[in-house]
């Protein structure tokens, strides 16, 4: 038994470097993110440039964590929901990168549009932001607590950050049909909007795998049974 104690502590131990490694990734995606949001209102490129560079080490962490989760299972061989725990890390890394692929995206739109004027839909972008940037940091906490009512929250979230990508695209595409000359720098803009309702989006799909990996079942199957007692 002593031995067995061993192995669920070291198992715990294991456990808790992966989610500390997935909370460093989200922490930089976030800050990514808000830094490219910044650089773009402000027209920094010197500073959409650092947030370019400081990418590689969001990658290197998803490489790091798929190393440990390798190592993991083959050593820990664990089973049922300890199983789904590390593949939920596996997978949410995969994710958590490509949010901070989608900040360095928003980056490079920086210089694009350093000679642009005033244009009315960056004014919307920034809270759009904020709300796709606060997902993604709501639901890494549900990860790391196994919490999957704060998973279900962070899904009901979503909506709001597509129907501002909604507003943006009209905006938008009024804004270019009243002048030509606005068609580059809105189509840039509209880019920034495409990639921040992404990151909602895998905010949305983060949440779906904790739910899944804390109660081993999946959350369109508890939005269908809400669905039919309200009926």
């Amino acid at each position: 038994m002593a031995t067995q104690g061993h192995t669920l502590k070291a198992f715990d131990e294991d456990l808790d470097r992966l989610r500390a490694l997935i909370t460093e990734m989200g922490g930089r995606a976030e800050h990514a993110i808000i830094e490219a949001m910044r650089c773009l209102s402000e027209r920094d490129t010197d500073g959409a440039h650092q947030v370019i560079e400081n990418d590689k080490r969001i990658d290197a962490l998803e490489a790091e964590t798929e190393r440990r989760v390798i190592q993991l299972i083959a050593l820990r061989a664990p089973m049922a929901g300890d199983l789904r725990d590390v593949v939920a890390a596996l997978k949410i890394s995969g994710v958590v990168e490509r949010i901070g692929d989608y900040a360095k995206n928003i980056a490079k739109r920086v210089p694009l549009l350093e000679d642009a004027g005033k244009i009315e839909p960056l004014s919307l972008l920034p809270e759009m932001a904020r709300i796709a940037t606060a997902m993604v940091h709501d639901v890494l906490n549900a990860f790391v607590q196994r919490d999957a009512e704060a998973a279900l929250r962070v899904c009901e979230r979503d909506r709001a950050v597509d129907d501002f990508y909604d507003s943006i695209f009209r905006t938008l595409l009024t804004h270019m049909m009243e002048n030509p000359h606005n068609i580059g720098q809105s189509a840039h803009l509209l880019f920034v909007a495409k990639n921040l309702e992404r990151v909602g989006d895998h905010a949305t799909n983060i949440a779906e795998m904790v739910y899944y990996a804390a109660t081993g079942e999946h959350m369109a199957d508890r939005v269908k049974g809400a669905e039919g007692l309200a009926r």
